[in-house]
């Protein structure tokens, strides 16, 4: 069984950046891709980003490709979102989530989320 669990939300103005952190435990967390998704209030939740196992792939929805960068420390069970340029449409509960495979992409496979961490972005 694998824990992750996010870190790093808060409120911040259009324009502003914050970077995001998912703890991975309970899994050999190098073996697995990881990605980044997010859900708005009314809205289905959506892929943000993705990292294979290695770090050396990485895949991002266009909304947020140029603005963000997923990276992933393999020492520390951890992966990353750097946020940039933020929007208010990048208001949303992101959530971390682990791949069943060693890829990254959206159709990775990705189950086993964290509980998420609020990013408001006022503008």
């Amino acid at each position: 069984q694998v824990q992750l669990v996010e870190s790093g939300g808060g409120l911040v103005q259009a324009g502003g950046s914050l970077r995001l952190s998912c703890a991975a435990s309970g899994r050999t967390f190098s073996s697995y891709g990881m990605g980044w998704f997010r859900q708005a209030p009314g809205k289905e939740r959506e892929f943000v980003a993705g990292i294979n196992w290695s770090g050396g792939s990485t895949y991002y929805s266009e909304s947020v490709k140029g603005r963000f960068t997923i990276s992933r420390d393999n020492a520390k069970n951890t992966v990353y979102l750097q946020m940039s340029s933020l929007k208010a449409e990048d208001s949303a509960v992101y959530f971390c989530a682990i791949a069943s495979t060693g890829r990254g992409a959206r159709n990775a496979g990705f189950g086993s989320w964290g509980q998420g961490t609020q990013v408001t972005v006022s503008s």
